[in-house]
Order: structure tokens, then sequence, then C-alpha cells
């Protein structure tokens, strides 16, 4: 019988209730033994549905820390505090995994990352997009270099009308900023790992309040509160690698457009390209032929099963626990995720003084 872990959870909220704690415990090699939340009801209540029979409930996260039978935290909290929890989580000498993005600043991203080499213990963000069916089988087109060179790639976050009117949000003090930083940074790391490339030169960046200040808004989640949209309500930047690469990168809550895609990336290389628009499409030239073929990422004719097994929540729960029972790298390796959060702020600091931020 393989080794069984103990987990535990920092921040009870939606996250934690709608991704983590769900997938976790269809593992029969993980136990979530304990709850941490500043709003001790949140932890009680995730303890009742997903903890063992003895699980422990916590509001302050440094007591918890404490517990050395305690091997794996997740830290499911607000992007101010994702950097100063997993760091003393690390060196109490467990293996974290945070939420996206690494943390609000690059100088926080680069804080854990040092921490995680320092201590030796694993760390991982939560990029869930890339245990997609359509991610993983673009992953594997790109590896096989059936694309060639990408040279240009967009990656994609826009939302008509999607705000998250709850938590915090809207809060650019808590979370470091608006659709970038949430939904922007899934489709950049998205990005990033299908083109293989880490090695940014060059960031321009816009971001936008044109649409935050509206009253009675149209919203996915009901209207907003002016007085409380701190953060930008959409966002754009072009990043230019070392080698030369394009990526352009979109990202908003509020927009008016009808081209909503989310969590997407389209790529354009020397021998094909690929976007994720209308499922997952390679388009290319063959015998002065142009050509474009949709994937069929189901079983193909089975009656009843739609060649989906695994959701990618779950999927990304059993890689992580796979990379730490076998000691191997885990799929978003930190360097990874330190990179996302450089172009990130990268974009936000462009955004503010008008000039390009070289890296």
């Amino acid at each position: 019988m393989s080794k069984i872990y103990k987990l535990a959870i920092i921040g009870c909220g939606g996250i934690a209730n709608g991704k983590h704690l769900p997938s976790l415990k269809k593992l029969d090699n993980v136990e979530i033994v304990a709850f941490c939340d500043i709003i001790e009801q949140r932890a009680i209540e995730a303890a009742g549905l997903y903890g063992t029979e003895d699980a422990r409930v916590y509001k302050d996260y440094t007591e918890l820390l404490t517990d050395s039978s305690i091997e794996i935290v997740h830290v499911c909290t607000p992007n101010d505090s994702h950097a100063d929890i997993a760091i003393a989580a690390l060196e109490a000498g467990k293996h974290v995994m945070s939420e996206k993005p690494m943390a609000k600043t690059a100088y926080d991203a680069q804080r854990m990352l040092d921490a995680a080499r320092r201590t030796g213990k694993k760390l991982t963000v939560g990029y869930n997009n890339r245990f997609r069916p359509d991610s993983q089988h673009l992953k594997k087109i790109c590896e096989a270099g059936e694309l060639g060179d990408i040279y240009y790639a967009k990656a994609h976050a826009i939302r008509r009308r999607a705000v998250p009117t709850w938590g915090v949000f809207l809060d650019e003090e808590k979370q470091g900023g608006g659709p970038l930083i949430d939904i922007g940074t899934h489709a950049l790391d998205l990005t990033l790992w299908m083109l293989d490339n880490y090695k940014p030169k060059v960031v321009l960046g816009t971001s936008y309040h044109k649409l935050s200040q509206r009253e009675n808004a149209a919203n996915a989640w009901g209207p907003w509160d002016p007085a409380k949209f701190t953060v930008e309500d959409s966002a754009f930047g072009m990043i230019v690698m070392e080698n030369g690469a394009t990526i352009v990168l979109e990202s908003s809550w509020a927009l008016n457009t009808l081209e909503v895609d989310e969590a997407k990336c389209t790529l354009s290389g020397t021998e094909g390209g690929a976007d994720m628009k209308d499922g997952l499409r390679i388009n290319g030239e063959q015998h002065s032929r142009l050509y474009m073929t949709k994937v069929d990422l189901n079983a193909g004719g089975v009656a009843f099963y739609d060649g989906k097994t695994e959701s990618d929540a779950d999927l990304e729960m059993r890689m992580w626990l796979k990379a730490i029972d076998e000691d191997t790298d885990p799929v978003v390796k930190p360097e990874q995720a330190f990179v996302v959060s450089q172009i990130l702020e990268a974009i936000y600091e462009s955004s503010k003084t008008g000039k390009a931020v070289y890296l």
C-alpha cells in the first residue's frame, strides 16, 4: 500500500470548496486532517464535509504549521497572503500548493521560490487549466514539434460581463489587480507552457477603468459597487521574448465585445498553428493547400461516453500527489509560475508609466 499523506487547507472559501477539497477527497493516498480560516465557521463546515473524523480546525495558520504530522499544505487565501503563508509552511517542512497567481507581487513570488530551494520542499501553483484535455493534447503537439518554431501567440482571458462581486476580488490592496492577475494569469501560464519559453525580454501594457464605475451594470453575478471596484476592468499586454517570439495577452471582466474566451491560447508556428476558440483546431499547409482540422477529444462513437473520465481539477491534484510520492518535479514548476508573476507585474507597471518594461 502506498503512503497516505496528511494534508491541511489554509483558506476555506470558494476555491478550496470548489476545486481543491472535492478533488482531494477522491484520492486514496491523502487525508485532509486540518482546516484553517479567519472565519472559523467556514473551517468547521469544510472539516465536516471533507475532513477525517478527528480533523482539527484553526483560525491562525501559524498554529496549524506547528503540527509535525502535516506533510502538505494548500494555500487558498487572497493573493496578498500567498507568500507569507507558503514560505512559513515550506520552512515548517511542508510541501505547498498555492492557488494562482503565485503571489501578489513578483518580489513575493521570488521569496517563495527562494524558500522552496532553501528548504528542498516541493512548491507548485494552481494553474489547473494545464490539465484540461485540450491543453494536454495541444502540449503533446507542441512537444512533438508539429507546429515548428512558435513565434506568435495570443493568451485569451476575455469576459463580456462577469465581474466577481464577492470576497476581495475588487480590492486592489488584497488582490494586486483585477482580471489580469485573476484570469489573465491562467491564459498567460497556458501560453508560456505551450511555447516552453520562460525568457521574457520586454513588456508593454495598458489597463483600463472604463466600465467599472457604472451603476447597476449588467453582470453575471449581479451589479457591482463602483466605490469598491478599485482594480482594472480590463488589461492588455504585449510580451517580446528573448528569442524574438511575441505574445499578446488580453484580459477583461467587463468589455464590450462578443469575442469571449477564457483560459485559452492561439499559437502560430512555422509549420502550423493552433487555437482553442472552437474546440482544439490545428491549421497549416499541405500539398500547396491550406487545411484546418478540429481535434476530436472524445472517445469516438461510444454511446453514453464522452471520453472524459477525470476532471482537470482531479488530474491536477492526482499529479501533484504523484510528484510528491515519486519525488519528481510538479507539472507546474515554481520557476515557471514566477515568470508569469514577473510579466503580470510588468504589464501593470507599463500601464502606469506609459513605458515599456525591460526584464
